[in-house]
């Protein structure tokens, strides 16, 4: 498997330069090259030569002013004349073009027109390591929130078709997918939806409930308008503990990403006997392409309008944006880095990576133990490692990530909040990372152990200050895919796109960080041209793209 060989030979990809023609011999046309002729520095005929006026003047002298010969002092007074005047109009067109770039590089932005300003969408920006065009990011706006029409308003209190339930399961970022699903789910069938509850699962073992974490208030007044939102099962269903355990009351088998008419055909008549059902499982049980774009709206407005954190913890992230950007006694720009390279994570992905053969073996006894069916007995994985490496499938390590942020130009310097888990392989993994960029900090770096003490009671808490760091960063980068990824990078561009949010090419950067040939300058230029487009620029959707990461059509429009 290809190695990452950066950290070991950047140092010596500097591009050669070509060597000279005629294997190194002096160069006839050299300065230093004296001229021997036996007449001292004559012609042949024993004139004087004019180096000052012969040869020093280019080709295209003589190309252009025909009229100096081998000796201007013999050309007529006229010939002079209309010379001179020649070389004056070359002199102030030239004059006109100089200045006419320097105006342009000045203001690449924008033009004026009766006093206003404007942006010229024929000028093309300088590009900025922190902030994507202006250009490209103010075509369209976000619009979410109007209400089109296409879907049936609101019934009656008295007219509701029965109640939805649902268990969010997962991580923050699962969950807040599944609630947002779960109202447009109840928006299809007419239903009242209960507050989800956030399930506990065996990874995150966490205990947070939906008050605990988001404002319940804001979130069923937000959405009166579109779906009917209750606390708590009725007081009159009596039998709660059948909910999920029930089969009578429960609803599966709901396939992945389905239609609005599969609830229609299939959902809804059991609500509507039953008046009360629980859904499972419920992650991405509703598809895109397949629901009207009013649902898909509603979903964006659950989404970037009606889930608010707790006032508590938008507080408490604002305080730690605000230091990472005064870390040095200064205003400056910071980056987020989503580092999924946990041990979970690595075993996961099944992918080969740099370490030591001890750190393989354990890493192969790992993933033994927790995932069998697919381990089976690891003859096969090492020729998957490389296929999945080539498709960009695999995690990108913490050293190819500083690899391809200094081919991007950014600094030393650099200002990086890293969110992240315990980092598989731990500091020795992390040294090339924080090698080139020593301004590394989490969340621990920023807080104090008694700042922090409130919300270490639910793990979610610590996930959603993660989120808003990164979601306010002047740079988001993620290294691999998952929900964080993809509702920030999604919340980012429904900003207005301008926020950068990096999205690496991992299937490129593995060919170019297993290519010993290639040189730095190669490699930057590869960089930079294959991640023009993939800074979280406005990208129309297709059919079953995911809504979380680009809200573009659905939700957003021309400005």
């Amino acid at each position: 498997m290809a190695e990452l060989r950066h950290s070991s030979s950047l140092g010596s990809r500097s591009s050669s330069s070509p060597l000279r023609a005629g294997g190194g011999d002096e160069d006839s046309s050299s300065p230093h090259v004296h001229d021997h002729s036996p007449n001292g520095g004559d012609d042949e005929d024993g004139r004087p030569r004019h180096p000052s006026r012969d040869r020093d003047r280019p080709i295209w002298f003589h190309s252009l002013f025909p009229f100096f010969g081998d000796d201007p002092i013999r050309v007529s007074p006229q010939k002079n004349k209309i010379s001179l005047l020649l070389i004056l109009i070359l002199a102030i067109a030239s004059l006109i073009s100089v200045y006419g770039i320097i105006n342009h590089l000045n203001a690449p932005y924008l033009c004026k027109k009766d006093g206003i300003v404007l942006n010229c969408p024929h000028v093309k920006e300088s590009p900025s390591p922190w902030e994507n065009p202006l250009s490209a990011t103010t075509s369209w706006k976000p619009c979410a929130e109007r209400r089109i029409g296409g879907v049936s308003d609101l019934p009656p209190e008295n007219e509701t078709t029965g109640y939805v339930f649902i268990h969010a399961e997962g991580g923050l970022n699962q969950q807040r997918i599944a609630i947002c699903n779960a109202v447009a789910v109840a928006k299809i069938m007419n239903a009242t939806l209960i507050l989800p509850v956030l399930k506990q699962d065996q990874i995150w073992k966490d205990t947070t409930k939906f008050e605990d974490i988001f404002d319940v208030d804001h979130f069923i007044d937000y959405l009166k308008d579109d779906v009917r939102i209750v606390r708590d099962i009725p007081d009159w269903f009596t039998d709660k503990a059948e909910l999920f355990s029930s089969i009578r009351r429960t609803v599966k088998n709901i396939p992945k990403y389905a239609a609005a008419q599969f609830y229609i055909d299939n959902v809804l008549p059991r609500i509507k006997e039953k008046k009360i059902m629980a859904l499972k499982p419920f992650v991405d049980r509703l598809g895109y392409d397949n629901v009207p774009q009013e649902i898909n709206r509603l979903r964006c407005r659950v989404n970037y309008h009606a889930l608010k954190f707790l006032p508590e913890i938008e507080q408490m992230a604002d305080s730690l944006v605000s230091r990472m950007r005064n870390r040095t006694g200064n205003p400056n720009p910071y980056m987020a880095l989503h580092l999924r390279f946990e041990k979970g994570m690595v075993g996961l992905s099944f992918c080969d990576f740099v370490g030591t053969r001890e750190e393989k073996v354990r890493m192969a006894e790992y993933r033994q133990k927790e995932w069998p069916r697919r381990f089976k007995n690891g003859s096969h994985l090492w020729q998957l490692a490389l296929q999945k490496r080539k498709e960009g499938r695999c995690p990108l390590e913490p050293g190819e990530v500083a690899v391809i942020l200094r081919a991007m130009g950014y600094p030393k310097e650099t200002q990086i909040y890293v969110a992240s888990g315990q980092v598989y392989g731990g500091q020795n993994r992390m040294a090339p990372l924080r090698n080139m960029f020593p301004n590394l900090v989490t969340k621990e770096d920023l807080a104090g152990k008694e700042e922090l003490t409130t919300f270490r009671k639910h793990v979610t808490s610590l996930a959603a200050l993660d989120f808003l760091v990164c979601l306010k960063s002047d740079v988001f980068v993620m290294t691999h895919g998952g929900n964080f990824a993809k509702l920030i990078i999604g919340a980012r561009r429904y900003m207005g796109h301008r926020q950068k949010s990096i999205k690496p090419d991992k299937g490129l950067m593995s060919k170019s960080f297993g290519d010993p040939y290639m040189g730095w300058a190669t490699f930057v230029e590869d960089v930079v041209v294959t991640h023009q487009t993939r800074t979280g620029l406005p990208e129309e959707t297709f059919p079953n793209y995911d809504l979380w990461e680009n809200p573009l059509t659905p939700c957003m429009c021309k400005a």
